[in-house]
């Protein structure tokens, strides 16, 4: 088993490396779905960790259909990511009609030259899961990133083997959202997959003390906890 964190955070990839997964999932605003995070954050992963390092390639939350100038952002993303060593990018694009667009996902894939692919879960708002699976293969990808069209991977998991095993080792599918230590091993037994996806959250506890609390600034955030992850990866020895 190969097992990818979802991180938000410098703090979440440190948690991931400690705790002995293979690879992050580097994003940043998870409350969005995730989207791409910061030049400098990315460079300290590169650098730092012992484990490889994917970076979700998306300018904004929202649909999954790009404009131009959004897919030329996009690219140049990529080509900035690469030129410090990432080792993946994460990224995906449909039509309006929720096929995969070919044109923009072969403009990204060539900017990463040679970097591996994920397509991640925008696969779960296409249309026909199949067709969209023939089609992410013949465009090249590494994985599928998806929770089976369903709300969690625990929901989709019959999707999932359905996938799994339409793809005949030609491509990863990676199960993820809301994969946690209660279903981990029961996704992967039904499945039969190799590798899977999950953030093992917690509350990050904040270090403010001032009495001025009235103003709302957002949820509170969350990272990857190192104990969590540990717990979830024993699930297999």
């Amino acid at each position: 088993m190969k097992f990818e964190i979802c991180s938000n955070s410098i703090e979440s990839c440190l948690a991931a490396a400690n705790a002995g997964a293979d690879r992050v999932e580097l994003c940043s605003s998870l409350s969005e779905g995730g989207v791409t995070p910061s030049y400098s954050v990315v460079e300290y992963c590169v650098k730092e960790l012992p484990i490889a390092t994917n970076v979700l390639i998306r300018p904004r939350g929202g649909d999954f259909v790009y404009t131009d100038l959004e897919i030329e952002i996009m690219k140049r993303d990529i080509e900035i990511f690469r030129s410090i060593g990432v080792d993946g990018i994460v990224v995906g694009c449909l039509t309006n009609d929720g096929d995969i667009d070919t044109r923009a996902m072969g403009l990204l894939i060539e900017s990463a030259e040679g970097m591996s692919v994920t397509f991640h879960r925008a696969f779960d708002l296409c249309q026909n899961s199949l067709l969209a699976l023939e089609t992410i293969i013949s465009l090249g990808c590494e994985r599928i990133l998806t929770s089976g069209q369903a709300p969690t991977a625990f929901d989709g998991r019959t999707l999932l083997k359905e996938l799994n095993q339409k793809s005949a080792g030609r491509i990863t599918i990676m199960p993820g959202c809301g994969v946690n230590i209660d279903n981990i091993k029961e996704i992967v037994d039904y499945t039969g997959v190799c590798e899977i996806h999950f953030s093992a959250s917690a509350f990050r506890n904040s270090l403010f003390n001032s009495s001025v609390k009235n103003v709302d600034f957002g949820a509170q955030p969350t990272i990857s906890d190192e104990k969590k992850i540990r717990n979830m990866l024993k699930c297999f020895e």
